[in-house]
């Protein structure tokens, strides 16, 4: 399966926003974006204009690595959000936030979503009480999302728990550590997701 390789500091950089990619690095003062605030390469400091296009693809690219999905399954998710009722750019968020492997940082399973992504693939969780493997699996409300028993003593699972009260778990999903189980109590509030997206620019984007 094809995957991003390169530098994922280079992304934030090229979006002039942190998008917290690298997990705890990410909250010191090793940050890229906080060391070296421009873009990467040759011209990354020079001046340049940004056309109506450029400026609603690099939403739509911010959006795309926030997530860490790749153009295809981007694709696929808006045409899956515009078919569904309600406001597309909201809608496609709402999708994209219901993925499992988001599902699974969000609560502090993992460091970073790519981190997240690995433990889904590698057979970690399940959703009521079905082994899931699928980082793209869209929870719904009264889903069970829960760490597998053998998978209980992981070390990296156990610190990154430890740091969730810097993220905070989203209201529409409930956590308990004890049992180190998911409750998905309702659907995702627009609200919630607190990095500045525009996700009308996106919609602007795939309507030409």
């Amino acid at each position: 399966m094809a995957r991003h390789t390169e530098s994922v500091c280079r992304l934030c950089r090229r979006e002039n926003l942190k998008l917290f990619l690298k997990g705890e690095r990410c909250y010191t003062e090793k940050c890229a974006v906080d060391r070296r605030n421009y873009p990467p390469g040759q011209h990354g400091q020079g001046r340049k204009k940004v056309s109506a296009y450029g400026t609603q693809l690099r939403e739509k690219q911010k959006v795309k690595r926030l997530y860490g999905v790749l153009e295809n399954q981007f694709h696929n998710t808006f045409k899956k959000a515009d078919r569904q009722k309600g406001i597309t750019g909201e809608v496609l968020l709402m999708l994209l936030e219901r993925r499992l492997d988001n599902v699974i940082y969000r609560l502090g399973f993992a460091n970073s979503r790519n981190e997240a992504r690995q433990l889904v693939k590698h057979n970690h969780f399940s959703v009521n009480q079905s082994k899931v493997s699928i980082p793209s699996y869209v929870v719904k409300p009264g889903d069970v999302v829960q760490l597998r028993e053998k998978s209980k003593t992981i070390v990296r699972i156990q610190e990154a728990l430890e740091s969730v009260a810097r993220r905070g778990v989203p209201s529409w999903l409930e956590l308990d550590k004890e049992q180190l189980r998911v409750n998905v109590k309702a659907l995702p509030a627009r609200e919630e997701i607190t990095i500045p997206i525009q996700e009308n620019l996106i919609v602007e984007l795939y309507s030409k």
